[in-house]
């Protein structure tokens, strides 16, 4: 069972938020304070970012430099700062890539996400059938069985932030619909995954809906994307890349906001959505 506890990312997050705050309330820039700690901006950069945990006595020292004499501020970032030295939930699974585990560090603590994609299905819609044949595209030269496993267990377990008894994920998804026509892994397994995808497509806290061919060129052709949005802080953006890109700023994660609702805008209503799978379902048989 997926896990907010043993998800460090969110607390890295949350904790080098206040770290940039404090920075640049303090007018220092990441090369100040990597002078004072002996260490590089791009550190610095990383410890902002939510990239790296964070040892108590670099905290005590940044916020010795930043000037800090709040006490209640200084254990509340030093409780975050344990947190984020604990082990993910993913980490049983292996070496998975490192922007992917920060990603789904991130996602095991949110409570909606609105997620893009224009090739594929998104990752906590698909079927364990599907993913390994999208692995299997994605690494020619072929992956380890034990490393393909890794990819597979880790995302059944993400998927279960959307069947969880208790305040489920809130998932509204948009679709090209090229995600639903394109053959992935053959017609047995792409028949299966878009009778699942129907199916999820009905459950009340996931929210399915296809851009259809006919409506030619539309906003966010770019590439996919997934909005993160949590309980008392900031929402943030995941876009993908070769490396993935996560976006915390206000303006980032508006503009991809405003693109999401003209993507949902001009795509089919989710009983419609609905429809046209089970429609491509039956093409398939």
């Amino acid at each position: 069972m997926v896990s907010h506890a043993h998800s460090p990312t969110f607390p890295r997050f949350q904790l080098g938020k206040q770290l940039r705050r404090l920075r640049e309330q303090a007018k220092l820039t990441t090369e100040d304070v990597g002078l004072q700690l002996d260490c590089s901006p791009s550190t610095i950069s990383r410890m902002e970012g939510g990239k790296v945990g964070i040892r108590r006595s670099t905290l005590e020292q940044l916020l010795k430099i930043y000037d800090v004499d709040d006490s209640d501020l200084t254990e509340t970032l030093i409780a975050l700062a344990k947190e984020g030295k604990t082990r993910g939930w993913f980490a049983r699974f292996g070496d998975l890539p490192s922007h992917y585990s920060r990603y789904i560090g991130l996602e095991s603590n949110a409570i909606e996400m609105r997620d893009y994609e224009a090739l594929v299905v998104p990752g906590m819609l698909q079927t364990e059938e599907y993913t390994r044949a999208l692995l299997a595209a994605a690494s020619p030269s072929g992956e380890s069985e034990d490393a393909v496993q890794a990819h597979v267990s880790a995302r059944r377990e993400r998927q279960e932030l959307l069947t969880r008894a208790e305040n489920p994920l809130q998932f509204i998804a948009v679709l090209d619909e090229s995600v639903i026509r394109r053959l992935i892994g053959g017609v047995d397994v792409m028949r299966s995954q878009l009778k699942h995808l129907a199916e999820m497509g009905r459950a009340r806290n996931v929210t399915i809906q296809i851009l259809p061919f006919s409506g030619g060129a539309y906003a966010g052709m770019a590439g996919s994307f997934a909005i993160l949005k949590f309980q008392g802080a900031p929402s943030v953006v995941y876009a993908e890349a070769m490396a993935g890109d996560i976006y915390q700023e206000a303006g980032d994660v508006q503009r991809y906001h405003d693109v999401f609702e003209s993507l949902r805008a001009a795509a089919l209503s989710p009983f419609e959505s609905v429809k046209l799978i089970e429609s491509t379902v039956a093409e398939t048989a």
